[in-house]
């Protein structure tokens, strides 16, 4: 008999005609997509439509009701924890503990005896690179915000926020094959999401990520699948590119149906006069099976929009609050030193810096939560301060209704009113009435914006206000601030409501806050090179400690290899730009379908040509400037 036949065809994630339902409500009805091994994909949609839920599907945590998802049987599947570690270990130790079966593997050769066990042993460590596993674990850690000596101490010594980031780090160092990532940046501050963005770019596995993060859907991803009305589609590029290619399609799908709507009332218009006519009526019953063969073409259902609107309220005279050389922080320890700065009624400011920098005692100092320790701080005597805080989710009556929450900060208001202004955050009459338990996170999040405007602020304080809140969402929340007449001062891991929203940074580092006088490019740039720097000071000092022999150091590289590369770079560039320019002319869709999939080919390589050529030139670049700083 002939050998069996092998699949040699390549590993891929099949997800096919697949159905969920949860309470009656159907989140996925019969969706299908593939996705190659290696690529990296952004999974989005509105919160609610089973983003979550599909994640859980595809590890097995919950049964579909119907459909089959196929994994490849050797890949390892790793999802964000939804649980922080605790406990004494140390964050490097909990980190590496996360790879069971280094782990288990470091157990038995201390422990085995047999030669052949022992042997058996040592091979897997070398396949798993047991040697290199301290050093990545404290890479990863480092990358997300934890120093050396931060990595030593006790997962119980930190908050719930910074032991999910542990977690993140212990995902990422076992480095699954899948990699599923639920809203991984929720607890990074903006320089651990640069470097977690980078770090996906590299990443060698398949990765599903679902996130809301307009900029880490451009820059980590080469694909977005897109879960609506229980469907998925999968799309080239990122998320921009996804959402122009959509608008497109949405676009022609509208004509084609205009056209048809057309047509059948043409069809029905004549089998109207001729069906009882005997000359014509045989032409008429074609007719009609014309239009019962006819696969209609259903209207769009838009999904539900949000509308945010921050109340104005009235102008004050400058400043709105000066603070001249004040220190603040916590039982007598200063957190920043020297404070002096000036907030006027057209200010637009976000605070950049490192979680711990002091970002949110600038904030808590501005909104009366925290006195000075010293220095002068003088307000308007009329300002009124609205404060977001995600904390403040925890601090609402579970019990209570978001009337009777906004009720009890506005006493004299009538119901009208109150619901007036809860309709302003997309709280319809129905919502409104709702126990704020049964609330989703963004709606509570939408509860808090409701709330902390209700006295109509001058300022607005906004610690991390875009948590929960998906796409729409945050467009809205952007389109408010921009509409919004008083001041703001934001803080938010998302770079790209802050490059809309913000046209003054302040640096918050070092004890200090200072004017920030580049744009978010420029400091996205300084976090990479800064990361560099101190990877090749890390190397470095382990050459140093480092007793066997080693070669010379590094050679400089030459002027001309730097050129070459940056030339390369911005012919690549080019290419890029020509090409998505080509493929955002509406008139490219009016022709053959595979000339539009060829060019998003195209695209594809390119970028991904780009984002290796740029990688080289940043690495040259480095080493021209460190060996020329001594």
């Amino acid at each position: 008999p002939a050998p069996p036949s092998r699949d040699t065809s390549p590993p891929m994630l099949r997800i096919d005609n697949l159905t969920y339902r949860i309470g009656g409500r159907v989140l996925l009805d019969q969706a299908s997509a593939t996705i190659n091994a290696g690529h990296r994909v952004g999974l989005i949609g509105r919160n609610g439509t089973g983003k979550t839920t599909l994640l859980r599907l595809l590890t097995g945590a919950i049964e579909a009701d119907g459909g089959t998802i196929d994994v490849p049987a050797r890949w390892q599947v790793g999802i964000t924890s939804q649980e922080a570690p605790s406990g004494e270990s140390s964050l490097i130790d909990t980190v590496m503990s996360a790879d069971r079966e280094l782990t288990h593997l470091n157990s038995q050769a201390m422990h085995a005896t047999d030669p052949e066990q022992i042997a058996d042993i040592h091979a897997r460590l070398r396949d798993k690179d047991a040697h290199t596993a301290t050093a990545r674990a404290a890479k990863v850690l480092a990358g997300l915000g934890f120093d050396q000596e931060a990595q030593q101490q006790p997962c119980s010594s930190y908050s719930g926020g910074w032991r999910m980031r542990v977690a993140l780090a212990g995902l990422l160092f076992t480095q699954p094959d899948l990699l599923l990532l639920d809203e991984p940046t929720n607890h990074l501050d903006l320089e651990a999401t640069v470097w977690l963005e980078d770090y996906l770019r590299r990443y060698p596995g398949t990765i599903l990520l679902v996130s809301h993060d307009r900029d880490l859907l451009n820059r980590a991803v080469d694909e977005i699948l897109h879960l609506e009305n229980g469907k998925l589609t999968l799309y080239q590029g990122g998320y921009d590119r996804f959402a122009e290619t959509r608008r497109m399609r949405i676009m022609q799908t509208e004509k084609l149906r205009v056209k048809q709507e057309a047509k059948k009332k043409d069809i029905i218009s004549f089998v109207e006069r001729f069906r009882y006519k005997a000359t014509k009526a045989k032409q008429a019953q074609s007719r009609l099976k014309m239009l019962e063969r006819m696969q209609i073409i259903p209207e769009l259902e838009e999904e539900g929009s949000y509308s945010f609107a921050f109340p104005e309220a009235d102008e004050l005279p400058p400043p709105l609050i000066n603070l001249d050389d004040v220190t603040i922080g916590y039982d007598g320890k200063p957190v920043l030193k020297n404070i002096s700065l000036r907030i006027d009624a057209d200010d637009r400011i976000a605070l950049l810096g490192a979680n711990g920098n002091g970002k949110s005692t600038l904030i808590k100092l501005l909104a009366n939560r925290l006195a000075p320790m010293s220095g002068d701080m003088s307000k308007s005597g009329k300002l009124r301060v609205g404060y977001f805080a995600q904390h403040q989710a925890e601090e609402l009556d579970l019990a209570a209704t978001p009337v009777i929450e906004l009720g009890r900060r506005r006493p004299d208001d009538s119901d009208r009113a109150l619901r007036t202004h809860l309709g302003r955050f997309g709280f319809s009459q129905q919502r409104a009435d709702t126990q704020v338990a049964k609330l989703s996170g963004g709606e509570k999040a939408r509860l808090l914006f409701a709330l902390m405007t209700s006295a109509k602020p001058h300022l607005l304080l906004l610690d991390e206000p875009t948590n929960h809140l998906d796409m729409d969402a945050r467009d809205a929340l952007t389109h408010a601030i921009n509409g919004f007449a008083g001041a703001v001062i934001i803080i938010s891991h998302d770079p790209h409501i802050v490059e809309l929203t913000a046209d003054r940074f302040w640096l918050v580092e070092n004890g200090r806050v200072e004017n920030y006088d580049g744009d978010m490019e420029d400091y996205r740039g300084k976090l990479l090179k800064r990361r560099s720097f101190d990877s090749a000071s890390s190397k470095n000092r382990n050459r140093e400690a480092d007793p066997r022999p080693r070669e010379a150091k590094a050679a400089r590289p030459s002027k001309k290899r730097i050129d070459q590369a940056e030339v390369l770079v911005n012919r690549l560039t080019d290419q890029c730009e020509t090409l998505r320019r080509t493929l955002a002319d509406p008139t490219l869709y009016q022709g053959p379908p595979a000339k539009v999939v060829d060019l998003q080919k195209q695209l594809q390589v390119v970028e991904q040509n780009l984002a290796a050529a740029e990688s080289a030139w940043l690495e040259l670049q480095d080493a021209w400037e460190q060996v020329a700083a001594g």
